[in-house]
């Protein structure tokens, strides 16, 4: 099963401006397990790929948020999952473009490790 996650950063990372909830731990391990991941952000392109750079973690997307249906485009997958803090931005683009949407304190659960038969 492929899985792509969308991060927010600021105010969904720890690293964001807010510090969000989410640890680059959580980034990492995901990347580890073979998931597509990246960050659909208000920061430029070149800000959000110094921010991986500087952590180390290689990502395989960063585009702003009103780019999501070109990620979906672009990386097949299962299922789609984009992590942000905004109702008014975050929610609205991952929904649009037919992402599930999840609150950090939700992603919190990484519930992207479950399988579908609960194992």
């Amino acid at each position: 099963m492929v899985i792509l996650i969308s991060f927010d950063i600021d105010g969904t990372l720890e690293v964001g401006d807010p510090p969000g909830i989410l640890s680059m731990d959580m980034v990492r391990r995901a990347h580890e397990k073979g998931m597509l991941v990246g960050s659909c952000s208000d920061r430029t392109m070149s800000g959000q790929q110094a921010i991986w750079d500087s952590h180390n973690i290689p990502v395989d997307f960063v585009v702003s948020k009103q780019m999501l249906p070109e990620v979906k485009e672009r990386f097949p997958a299962d299922v789609y999952y984009h992590i942000g803090d905004r109702e008014d931005l975050d929610k609205r683009y991952a929904l649009e473009a037919g992402f599930e949407f999840l609150w950090p304190d939700e992603a919190l659960e990484e519930p992207w490790f479950t399988l579908p038969d609960g194992s």
